[in-house]
């Protein structure tokens, strides 16, 4: 029979494979998100050798997936009195993460997108302008047109990014706060 802190440990168990299977959608490997939420709920900053027994991964891929989150902010190396190794702690504000995560997200895709419509515009905007092929003219005018729906789009993506970032944009949809 189950002691109480088998039950409570089952339960964790439970939602740390949700916040793993979770942070698959978001493009993150299920062992990384498993990582997190072992560090969600652990009570006190864990070191390397106390995540990588609790996930059974080895010692590299530990290193690897506490990177990764280090890099996201979603984890954070702690200095702990007394110890000489590294140990991580959490941010269990979800709500700071995913306006992270986004803004984050969302400011790569603009510079990715932006940086090849600038390499390329002017070249299709030479040909549209100076091409005898009516064909090719006509190519290049509605390629044009659809670069500039892209940056109308990242316009937007950045006031976007802008309003996650500066929270403003929970003046319109607001979290829950239960107390």
């Amino acid at each position: 029979m189950s002691t109480e802190w088998d039950k409570l440990e089952e339960a964790r168990d439970v939602m740390e494979s949700a916040i793993a299977q979770s942070m698959v959608i978001y493009g993150v490997t299920p062992s990384v998100g498993r990582i997190y939420g072992i560090l969600y709920f652990a009570n006190e900053p864990l070191s390397i050798d106390d995540i990588t027994v609790q996930v059974a991964m080895s010692k590299a891929s530990v290193s690897n997936g506490l990177r990764e989150l280090i890099e996201t902010e979603m984890v954070t190396k702690v200095w702990k009195k007394g110890e000489r190794k590294d140990h991580f702690i959490a941010e269990k504000d979800f709500l700071r993460n995913f306006l992270h995560y986004f803004v984050k997200k969302i400011r790569q895709e603009r510079n990715l997108l932006m940086k090849a419509a600038e390499q390329t515009k002017p070249t299709i905007q030479e040909i549209a302008q100076h091409t005898t092929d009516e064909h090719i003219e006509n190519t290049a005018k509605q390629d044009l047109a659809l670069i500039k729906e892209a940056q109308n789009y990242l316009d937007w993506t950045t006031r976007l990014a802008n309003a996650l970032e500066s929270k403003e944009i929970l003046d319109y949809v607001p979290p829950k706060n239960e107390e």
